[in-house]
Order: structure tokens, then C-alpha cells, then sequence
């Protein structure tokens, strides 16, 4: 069985450090915690695996646009026999949630997030878990998509960053223990 972890971004350093980018984020900091290899360009994403607890899970950070992330899915959805209930989490970034929140949810809506919207119509489903990391709402008269496309503050990013181990430790829970486990641990 391959589980796959899939962190939603953009590529290019102008993005690097951008709320849209957290699931990245989140990505880099589990293939440094599990000792995986660095990540490889393969088709239209860069990915890696880990074994967490022993477990075979691939990481995939797609390489393309947000509004294209489900391209990167493609080969993987290709070889069959893929239950996206149980073998993907998504790690977004939300900005409907304050800097630092964290959401786990079995299954949703895209609510208006565009990579989300994109995994959906590759999965044609939205019954995936997501990992939602909050990044805080947009000031008012900011346009959501110019927020999203900003990077934090040293303030919010600190809080981010500090988070990381801890989004590691979600990302692991629901790998053991399932996604309601996971859910009651960690969201918050």
C-alpha cells in the first residue's frame, strides 16, 4: 500500500516564503525529520519518500501552480487501485483561519481555495483528508489572492515555523492512528 503526502505551493523563489506556500513548509520540515532523501523533480512535481514508523510514504510537492496541483497527481493516480479516503492528506495553507490554527478534516469542500479545488477535479472527489494550517485573514480591502501570495510577517512566520514539528507529529498520527485520532489530538 503507498500512502502519499501531498504539501499544496508555488514554485520559484519569489514564492518561498509566502502563506501559499505552507503545505511546503510542512513537507520539507517531515523530509528532514525522517531522513529522506532530497527531493527529486519527477514529471510535474518534486517528490521524496520517508518511512515514518516504518511505514512507505511519498511526498509530493507539485510543480505547478496552485490552480494546477492536481496535475502533479497524475502518475500516481494512473497506477490504480488508490483510495484517497485512505491513502492521501493534503497540506494546505487556509487563510479563513488565524496564523498557527491547525485543521485536520476527513473531507470538505474546496472552500474557495484553488489548489484544493484542483486536487478534487484530479481525484474527483472531495472526500480526501486536508491538513488546513491557518495563515491568518487578510486585512481589510486586501484581496485574498494578493494576501495568500504574501510573505509573513518575522512574527507570523516564527509562530509557523515553531509549528512545524508539530504539524509533523499531525501528519504521523494520522498515518498511525487515522484521521479522527489525529483530529481530536491536534486540531485546535
Amino acid at each position: 500500500m503507498m500512502t502519499f503526502v501531498v504539501g499544496l505551493g508555488n514554485p520559484g523563489p519569489e514564492y518561498e516564503n509566502t502563506r501559499h506556500n505552507i503545505g511546503w513548509w510542512v513537507l520539507d520540515r517531515a523530509a528532514h525529520e525522517w531522513g529522506a532523501a532530497p527531493f527529486r523533480r519527477e514529471g510535474a512535481a518534486w517528490i521524496t519518500e520517508g518511512t515514518p514508523e516504518g511505514r512507505r510514504v511519498t511526498l509530493i510537492k507539485p510543480a505547478t501552480y496552485m490552480n494546477r496541483s492536481g496535475q502533479a497527481l497524475a502518475p500516481f493516480l494512473a497506477e490504480g487501485g488508490l483510495d484517497p479516503v485512505r491513502d492521501i492528506l493534503v497540506v494546505v495553507d487556509d487563510a479563513a483561519l488565524d496564523v498557527g490554527r491547525i485543521r485536520l478534516r476527513p473531507r470538505g469542500s474546496p472552500g474557495g481555495h484553488n489548489g484544493l479545488r484542483s486536487i478534487s477535479r484530479a481525484l474527483e472527489t472531495d472526500d480526501y483528508p486536508r491538513l488546513r494550517v491557518g495563515v491568518g485573514r487578510p486585512p481589510d480591502g486586501v484581496d485574498w489572492a494578493d494576501w495568500v501570495l504574501s510573505a509573513l510577517t518575522s512574527e507570523e512566520e516564527d509562530v509557523i515555523l515553531t509549528l512545524l514539528p508539530e504539524l509533523v507529529r499531525t501528519v504521523e498520527s494520522w498515518l498511525e492512528e487515522g484521521v479522527e485520532m489525529a483530529m481530536s489530538r491536534f486540531n485546535r
